[in-house]
């Protein structure tokens, strides 16, 4: 029988320790990773170089930017999806992605096997897990950190032990970049009182003097930075490299897990957080107050089920059939001013800005009904109100 494995490698401690483990107990293994952003091609060389010193057979490395961008973080921008107003699931949006790259190359090469290096404690087994069980139910999913409950000094012993010594134990924060953002832990992190040091962000303070730039939408979509077009995920590295360097985008995320204990990470995600807010602005400007309503309860529903590895449920088909849809008129221009750790939203220019209507101004004179129209309007309005206290007044 073939022991043909395909691994998600990252080329961290954990995924280290089980293309070692699982080349050694006499599998096949072949390693792939796949790129949702934050690789440098030169990353992405010592990642395939350190694989074979693992003893994989093959490795791959899959760019998967762009189908990361259209199948998952557009909706996060048509939703403005901030989980618990913080988190604009950075992490949890990618490995979606990467699940579903990962589990479809394994079938493309027939392998029976397919490896993660997920702890039995946190959310990223859950989204591996069912997008594998979903996808391929015939392959099945081996997980060495997970069966067998390791520590991390038990995987530093064990590749040490096998003539591996990869400094395992200099890095205190472990960072995961990718497109939408870039998650940091450490000690702080495992604690409820203690923040990050400025240290510990990836990105530092490089500018001080304020920086407008102009983010233009069309139907929800970033096209153009500055008036430079471009692909949106092009638009989002570009951004984020301007905002990262104000040291924008950093805070601490509180959660709660799929498992169902609470969570705390640091993140820097100066794009996600500009895009989203920019957009939002622009949607208050375009949008009823009925579309704006509904999509704010709509959004959170897409982002939890996102997070706790729900994707392919089709229901995320119908509530992304939505958001698109209320997109129709979210075109424009967005201006942002770009500020030492933070950003400010100084407004926006659209064509659909609901604003610009020749009824009236809010406060002001109106030019659409009568004083005498707003009074029976309003008296009716408040019929519900006034019978309810007149039949539950007490006597």
């Amino acid at each position: 029988m073939s022991k043909k494995l395909v691994i998600a490698y990252s080329g961290g401690l954990d995924t280290s320790y089980c293309a070692v483990s699982l080349s050694k107990a006499g599998y096949d293994v072949h390693a792939v990773s796949v790129n949702t952003g934050g690789f440098t091609q030169e990353e992405i060389k010592t990642i395939e170089s350190n694989a074979y010193k693992m003893g994989v057979s093959t490795y791959k490395n899959i760019d998967a930017i762009a189908s990361y961008y259209d199948k998952v973080i557009k909706y996060l921008i048509f939703g403005n999806v901030l989980k618990n107003n913080t988190y604009p699931l950075s992490v949890s949006a990618e490995r979606i992605i990467q699940a579903i790259e990962i589990v479809q190359y394994a079938k493309s090469i027939d392998a029976k096997y397919i490896a993660h290096g997920s702890t039995g404690a946190g959310n990223d087994q859950v989204r591996f897990d069912m997008i594998f069980q979903t996808i391929a139910p015939e392959i099945e999913i081996i997980t060495p950190i997970r069966d067998g409950s390791l520590s991390r000094q038990q995987e530093i012993d064990y590749l040490i032990e096998n003539g591996i010594d990869m400094s395992w134990n200099k890095a205190k924060y472990s960072v995961n970049k990718g497109l939408w953002g870039t998650s940091v832990g450490g000690e702080e992190t495992l604690t409820s009182e203690k923040p990050l040091p400025d240290s510990a962000y990836p990105s530092q303070l490089k500018h001080s003097d304020p920086e407008k730039v102009v983010l233009t939408f069309s139907k929800g979509e970033l096209v153009a930075l500055n008036g430079v077009e471009n692909n949106p995920e092009v638009n989002i590295e570009v951004l984020n490299n301007l905002a990262s360097a104000y040291a924008i985008g950093r805070d601490i995320h509180v959660g709660d897990t799929i498992v169902g204990i609470k969570g705390r990470v640091g993140f820097e995600a100066a794009a996600a957080l500009i895009i989203i807010k920019a957009h939002h602005l622009l949607e208050k400007h375009t949008l009823t107050k009925w579309q704006l309503q509904h999509k704010d309860y709509l959004s959170s529903f897409y982002g939890m089920h996102l997070h706790e590895g729900q994707y392919l449920d089709p229901v995320m088909r119908d509530m992304e059939a939505f958001l698109q849809s209320s997109q129709d008129k979210v075109s424009g221009d967005v201006i942002v001013t770009l500020k030492p750790y933070h950003f400010s939203l100084d407004g926006i220019k659209s064509k659909h800005d609901l604003m610009n209507a020749k009824f009236g101004s809010y406060g002001e004179e109106n030019k659409g009904w009568t004083a005498d129209e707003a009074k029976g309007f309003i008296k009716i309005f408040g019929n519900q109100n006034k019978i309810y206290q007149q039949v539950n007044s007490e006597s």
